[in-house]
């Protein structure tokens, strides 16, 4: 990471600002109504991450890997500050939830993008194979 960035990444949970993620949470499409004692569940059962201002040390990215630790792994809710994007942030985000994660020699890594196919495609992300049959249970 370049030292003169006004960003930083971290996979230090302690940093997480579950009041601030939920704020940006449920500026997304996928999650607008979710609670914050949804949001803090969510973050609690995760690996949670964060970038920060290296000024003012607000917390402006976050997402989260759902994840066995061995074999499998979901990342979930990636968000920027919507004011701050464009500045590369989700970038500096993605690179280091994949640095973070790869030690694990995880076989497998999804996610849900209606709109980051680019951003995720850099970091080795493709579409799902046609020979995979997903099923899903939604809640009633």
């Amino acid at each position: 990471m370049n030292d003169t960035s006004p960003y930083e990444f971290s996979a230090d949970p302690t940093r997480i600002d579950a009041a601030r993620v939920h704020e940006l949470i449920t500026q997304t499409y996928w999650a607008k109504d979710r609670s914050r004692e949804v949001m803090d569940a969510a973050i609690a059962g995760s690996r949670p991450y964060g970038v920060y201002g290296t000024d003012t040390g607000e917390q402006v990215a976050f997402a989260r890997v759902v994840t066995d630790g061995v074999t499998f792994a979901w990342l979930a809710d990636v968000v920027v500050d919507p004011s701050l994007r464009g500045r590369s942030i989700g970038k500096l985000l993605v690179a280091g939830v994949v640095a973070d994660v790869e030690p694990l020699g995880l076989r497998r890594i999804l996610l849900a993008t209606a709109d980051a196919h680019g951003l995720y495609g850099q970091f080795g992300w493709t579409p799902v194979a046609e020979e995979y049959k997903w099923m899903e249970r939604l809640s009633v």
